[in-house]
């Protein structure tokens, strides 16, 4: 049996160690000197168990790179080092709760993507329309990694929740001014008259939404206090996502409306139809 002592320890303390008495079951006692071989050793302070095994904890805080690659760059790292029978490395903390995240938000996001989509085609009644309105989704996602990647920001749970979040408001706009386009031509505008002046006349709406829902977030995006981690990446795919889909709505979104609303088949001999009718009269 060995026991250690502080290596700053005076040779008085050793000794006064060595003769302190130990009481057995029996009621006799003993010299801790006689039983053990007191010694100066370096030693760690505390002696950490897990289901009654050895465990020594290192922790650390990743700080200028994302935690999904640190993690794997680490894992691979320690995977070449080469260890004692027995002994292993489990990476745990808030990696975790990253993994977790990346689950749900696999369900969360189509679930909200369908959801999108089915109240787009309850209000335009039309597959067509509610893609062309869709199309915001993936251009506004474009903006805001492109907004990432500016910045040097990773990809987190936080701006996966951010751009949950944008896709609300990029469709909305996409719905204000496909709605005012089908109400002119539902008023008897020809297609190319309905567009021109609905996209004139949504114009202003369209830039005020974007606009108010950008510069709220400005403050969150220069952020560097507490909590500046989550809320810089979360603000930074707002504000970039919005960018490019107020673009898309404003510049491409009427050119496509222009397909997507030209009557084809049956509804364009039902136009001509009408048409020939109010010339008749």
């Amino acid at each position: 049996m060995k026991s250690a002592v502080p290596e700053a320890a005076p040779p008085t303390a050793k000794r006064s160690l060595a003769l302190s008495p130990l009481v057995l079951e029996q009621g006799r006692a003993v010299l801790l000197g006689d039983v053990a071989d007191v010694r100066i050793e370096d030693g760690p302070a505390i002696i950490g168990r897990e289901n009654a095994k050895r465990r020594v904890l290192v922790e650390c805080n990743v700080r200028g790179r994302d935690l999904a690659s640190f993690v794997q760059e680490l894992e691979g790292r320690l995977a070449r080092i080469q260890r004692p029978a027995g002994t292993w490395f489990v990476v745990t903390g808030q990696y975790d709760n990253l993994v977790r995240g990346a689950k749900r938000l696999a369900l969360v996001v189509p679930v909200t993507l369908a959801c999108i989509f089915l109240l787009l085609y309850m209000t335009f009644r039309s597959v067509r329309a509610s893609l062309l309105v869709m199309l915001n989704v993936p251009v506004a996602a474009s903006g805001g990694l492109v907004a990432l990647a500016a910045r040097g920001l990773p990809l987190s749970i936080s701006a996966a929740v951010g751009m949950i979040a944008l896709f609300g408001v990029a469709t909305l706009n996409g719905v204000v001014l496909l709605a005012a386009i089908e109400r002119r031509i539902e008023g008897g505008e020809r297609l190319e008259e309905a567009i021109t002046r609905g996209a004139e006349e949504r114009l202003r709406p369209v830039l005020t939404t974007a606009l108010v829902a950008a510069l709220g977030f400005v403050p969150m995006a220069m952020a560097s206090g507490t909590g500046a981690e989550v809320q810089r990446p979360l603000a930074t795919v707002v504000i970039g996502g919005l960018v490019s889909a107020t673009a898309l709505t404003l510049l491409v979104l009427p050119g496509l409306a222009r397909l997507a609303l030209r009557p084809t088949g049956k509804e364009a001999q039902q136009v001509l139809d009408e048409q020939k009718l109010a010339s008749v009269e």
